[in-house]
């Protein structure tokens, strides 16, 4: 069963999208949007995460700026709606998201995040700041630059709270392999287990199959890792 709610921020309400596993929910994952809004291609990833038996919800990031839907080969009109986003913003969102689980019976070790794209990024601000079951970044960039007014990924890994898996492309040409290694160098200094994987023959977006970049191999190897490395991490 999934439907979209409403739930109260410190900036107003946000729409989120929740889907229910039909049997008792194992555990629960905030799936964090790519740049393009909650769209079709979310929703199914949010169901696909209450297909494996998690309660899953998808925020609406996009709010503060009208909520759109945009589409994949205008990359100009997602700039209006990443630049209304800032770090204060999304750990309120993050935090409001949370309290929806936790009404619905989830606390923090038994609560999962996963983000692609600028989602990736919130995803890691997560796992940072929260003490959660389990983290997966897919493609989140902000490596060495940071974004939303965080600081860089690097700067922030030795302070991961939440167990994290970084999943990569090498030919992505907004994150260098280098960023990528660096990365990982720092994140092993974590109090918490992590981990990154590269894939050789993936760009950006190689998870999306709405998308040009949906590279299969790839986004079905790192499909089983994530739900793995929630089944390790996750409380039972």
């Amino acid at each position: 069963m999934a439907t979209t709610i409403r739930v109260k921020t410190a900036d107003g309400e946000m729409d989120l999208y929740d889907a229910e596993p039909e049997a008792p929910a194992r555990g629960a994952v905030v799936v964090i949007q790519e740049a393009f809004g909650v769209n079709v291609h979310i929703e199914d990833v949010t169901r696909r995460f209450a297909s494996s038996g998690y309660h899953a919800v998808a925020p609406h990031l996009f709010y503060r700026s009208g909520d759109p839907v945009l589409d994949y080969g205008n990359i100009q009109s997602v700039m209006p709606h990443i630049q209304a986003l800032n770090e204060r913003g999304l750990e309120a969102d993050l935090d409001a998201t949370l309290a929806h689980l936790s009404d619905a019976g989830f606390d923090g070790p038994h609560i999962g995040v996963v983000g692609f794209c600028m989602g990736g990024t919130v995803t890691f601000l997560a796992a940072a700041h929260r003490r959660l079951g389990a983290a997966v970044t897919f493609y989140g960039g902000g490596v060495v630059e940071g974004r939303f007014g965080m600081r860089p990924l690097v700067e922030m890994a030795r302070e991961l709270q939440t167990p994290w898996l970084g999943l990569y492309g090498d030919l992505d040409q907004g994150i260098p392999v280098d960023q990528v290694d660096a990365l990982r160098a720092a994140a092993s200094q974590a109090a918490v287990p992590t981990e990154v994987v590269r894939y050789s023959e993936a760009g950006h977006g190689f998870h999306c199959d709405a998308r040009d970049s949906y590279h299969e191999t790839s986004a079905t190897d790192a499909w089983r890792r994530t739900l793995e490395w929630f089944d390790a991490h996750l409380a039972k």
